[in-house]
């Protein structure tokens, strides 16, 4: 059996981390019970074709984590991230899918030590970039390091 790639497991991360955002969104947005929205990206979501263009194949074991951590442990999520959110500022003000990037990367920062601190900010700067402007990206980028620096 082939081992996987260095790339092409860095490919399936970055698309779990993507689904990871979008499925945090939706179970915001609509309260889907966890194991109801897993079951649903994996059957219709992970690796499959969207409006005629092919997802990447995602680490579903990965992705899984992302979600399940990131809901199991959202009030320290958001306690890390409200303190570092400039004054004046709360969650509440934030973009939904702009505080679900933030949450499952604090996650990662927190929970995953197999990832090394950059390759984690980098990749939500990453997701970012698939929904918001340069800007915004920037804003994750700064929010993320400063959770990194408290949690690791």
């Amino acid at each position: 059996m082939n081992q996987p790639t260095r790339q092409s497991r860095a490919q399936a991360r970055s698309a779990a981390r993507l689904a990871a955002v979008q499925a945090l969104y939706q179970h915001e947005m609509e309260a889907t019970p966890i194991a109801r929205l897993l079951d649903e990206f994996h059957q219709h979501r992970l690796g499959e074709e969207i409006d005629e263009a092919q997802m990447a194949e995602a680490e579903v074991d990965f992705f899984d984590d992302v979600v399940k951590g990131a809901t199991a442990r959202q009030t320290e999520i958001d306690n890390l991230l409200e303190a570092r959110l400039a004054e004046g500022w709360s969650l509440k003000r934030l973009d939904r899918t702009m505080l679900q990037i933030l949450r499952a990367g604090t996650y990662e920062l927190l929970a995953r030590a197999d990832v090394p601190t950059a390759s984690a900010i980098s990749e939500y700067v990453d997701v970012a970039h698939a929904f918001f402007d340069a800007r915004e990206a920037k804003f994750v980028n700064g929010v993320l390091d400063a959770v990194a620096k408290a949690v690791r």
